[in-house]
């Protein structure tokens, strides 16, 4: 491609059939980007929740780069060995001289939305498929935007002004006062309502025992996991995948160990505070 390729002509965005998701055609990533094309890709993310744009060729630079159109790149919370590009998170499962190169292993990980356990959380992240194994690791997303409206009026109407506290299991990772954010939220972009709960961080609804409080999330969990409100991407090498933490939630499955997986992620967090 040369540098005028990723003019807003040659752009395309084909949707999934799935709950949420659209393929963006067209598009060479290691190369600026023009501002209408750039107006254009955040148009298509808020409308579908996620974008995927296939076969590229990122280095980290070019990753932040593009990241930078639509926030800063923000250092992840988790420690990490040291790295030429601090905005780069390695999700890994790879180990160099016995040490891990990045975080999350191999394992299943449960849905969730990124950062929420911060009081500003996760609004973008981006990962970058540079190595993936050859069976498992795929990534499915929830449509929340769907989940709530798909709830019926009495459950909407019991659910306004609750919150539901946000906690990673790795404690070094909290801020100090527990986070809580209301369990319906508004959109800051599009002012559309949206479930902000998963499986992973929440455990309690602020004003119900525990065990009441359980069984709300729990029941909210079922709903908005129905399959016609999940997505699945099948990672191919040189995806990059861009999705919305306010609208939706994601699960990893998981991978033989014995395979190597190696992603880069960006991410843009510490913007707004999710309001109801």
């Amino acid at each position: 491609m040369s540098d005028t390729d990723n003019k807003l002509e040659n752009m395309t965005v084909v949707p999934t059939d799935g709950a949420l998701g659209a393929e963006i055609l067209g598009l060479d990533l290691s190369k600026p980007v023009p501002k209408a094309t750039v107006a254009a890709i955040r148009g298509a993310f808020l409308e579908h929740c996620l974008v995927v744009f296939r076969d590229q060729n990122l280095d980290e630079p070019d990753q932040v780069r593009f990241t930078r159109y639509f926030g800063e790149p923000v250092v992840h919370v988790r420690k990490q060995a040291d790295r030429t590009n601090n905005e780069i998170m390695m999700v890994s499962n790879v180990k160099k001289n016995g040490k891990p190169i990045g975080a999350l292993g191999h394992q299943e990980i449960e849905f969730h939305s990124d950062l929420s356990y911060m009081p500003k959380p996760g609004t973008i992240s981006m990962l970058y498929a540079v190595e993936i194994p050859d069976t498992g690791g795929a990534t499915q997303w929830c449509n929340l935007y769907k989940a709530y409206a798909g709830l019926d009026e009495a459950c909407k109407q019991g659910l306004a002004g609750l919150r539901a506290t946000h906690r990673h299991f790795n404690a070094e990772q909290n801020p100090s006062d527990i986070t809580d954010h209301p369990i319906v939220c508004t959109h800051p972009e599009t002012g559309r309502k949206t479930l902000f709960v998963s499986p992973l961080f929440c455990k309690t609804v602020i004003g119900l025992d525990a065990a009441n409080g359980r069984e709300r999330l729990a029941g909210l969990f079922e709903h908005a996991l129905q399959t016609k409100y999940v997505w699945t991407h099948n990672w191919q090498i040189g995806d990059l995948v861009m999705w919305d933490n306010r609208a939706t939630m994601h699960r990893r499955e998981p991978f033989p160990d014995t395979q190597r997986r190696i992603m880069k992620r960006t991410q843009v967090f510490n913007d707004t505070v999710p309001v109801a």
